[in-house]
């Protein structure tokens, strides 16, 4: 019998509370989970790629499920047909969410119509969670950790400060 591998791709930049509720659920529905941490180039990063992988590898090291990590810079079907997958993971919060994967999923198909992309909902409680907000919350010195897990807080909170000596906002 086939495994069934799915692929969860996303910046991860930082990995909120959101994306690891995505990754548990979406774990369990095939035998081995990549979750893809990529580049956008529209998209300013706070962390290194590097340092995104060590923090998803790190903080999905306690889940009993067989979830691998691993970078790609290519389009997600070319990563997706690279390791074999045949289903894409990708999580909801909202409408807009919908309308911007419904798009992609279109698009994804068009590239290649073996691998199915599944919605999952957000947790009704994590739903306002985005990294986006999560980096501007950190950046004026708020309090993230309703966001991220305990070690992702301390990680923003250490990157701000060196980001504070530099200068930078």
């Amino acid at each position: 019998m086939t495994a069934r591998i799915g692929v969860y791709p996303g910046t991860f930049d930082p990995l909120t509370l959101g994306h690891m509720d995505i990754i548990r659920r979406g774990a369990t529905l095939v035998d081995r989970l990549v979750v893809g941490v990529t580049t956008n180039p529209s998209k300013s990063p706070m962390f290194t790629l590097a340092e995104r992988m060590e923090t998803v590898r790190r903080e999905v090291a306690g889940i009993p499920a067989a979830i691998d990590v691993v970078a790609f810079d290519s389009l997600l079907m070319d990563f997706a047909t690279r390791e074999g997958a045949t289903v894409i993971v990708r999580g909801l919060r909202a409408v807009a969410d919908f309308e911007y994967e419904y798009q992609m999923a279109g698009m994804n198909q068009q590239l290649n119509r073996n691998v199915e992309t599944v919605f999952l909902m957000a947790d009704v409680a994590l739903q306002p969670i985005a990294s986006r907000l999560v980096k501007e919350i950190a950046l004026y010195g708020g309090d993230v950790s309703k966001f991220v897990t305990p070690t992702v807080c301390q990680d923003l909170v250490a990157r701000v400060e060196t980001l504070g000596r530099r200068g930078t906002p």
